[in-house]
C-alpha cells in the first residue's frame, strides 16, 4: 500500500440517499483500507432529526443500526469482512469530525447532495453537513455528489 492510501476509512450514515454510493465507493477507491460505516443518530432537538421521527432514543439507535445492515447488505459479500458498523449520536457536523479524530481515521468519504436540506430551507439553517464536515475534519474528505 503507498503512504498515501489510508487504512482506515470512515463512511457515515445519516439516513440520506445514495448512503450506498459512497460505502461502495470507499470500498473501490481504497481497497486495502478497513471502513467503518457511523450510523448518526440525530437528537430529537435538531432541526432535521431522521425522519423527523419522535421515538425513544433506544428506538432511534436500533432503527440506524438496520438502516446500516441494510446499506452494509448492498456490498458484494467478499468486501462485508472489511466493514465494521458504529453508532454515534450527536449532529453529525460534531460527531463525525470528532469520530474520525478519536478513532485515527485517514479519510472521510461521504454523499454531499442533503436532499431535507436544499434551497430555501438550506439557506434558512445553514450550510449542508457536509460542507461543515469538510470544514471540521483535519482529515481528507471526499464528497460525492
Amino acid at each position: 500500500m503507498a503512504d498515501s492510501d489510508p487504512d482506515r476509512v470512515l463512511v457515515p450514515a445519516l439516513g440520506r440517499p445514495r448512503e450506498d454510493e459512497a460505502l461502495a465507493y470507499a470500498l473501490e477507491t481504497f481497497p486495502n483500507a478497513d471502513v467503518t460505516l457511523l450510523s448518526v443518530v440525530t437528537p430529537l432537538d435538531a432541526p432535521l432529526s431522521e425522519g423527523g421521527v419522535l421515538e425513544r432514543d433506544d428506538e432511534r439507535t436500533a432503527q440506524a443500526r438496520r438502516k446500516s445492515q441494510a446499506l452494509l447488505e448492498t456490498v458484494p459479500r467478499a468486501k462485508r469482512d472489511r466493514v465494521r458498523i458504529d453508532t454515534v449520536e450527536g449532529r453529525p457536523g460534531t460527531v463525525v469530525p470528532q469520530y474520525a479524530s478519536d478513532e485515527a481515521v485517514d479519510h472521510v468519504v461521504m454523499y454531499g447532495h442533503d436532499t431535507r436540506s436544499s434551497g430555501f430551507l438550506r439557506r434558512f439553517l445553514g450550510r449542508g453537513i457536509a460542507a461543515t464536515v469538510v470544514e471540521r475534519t483535519t482529515e481528507p474528505v471526499t464528497v460525492l455528489e
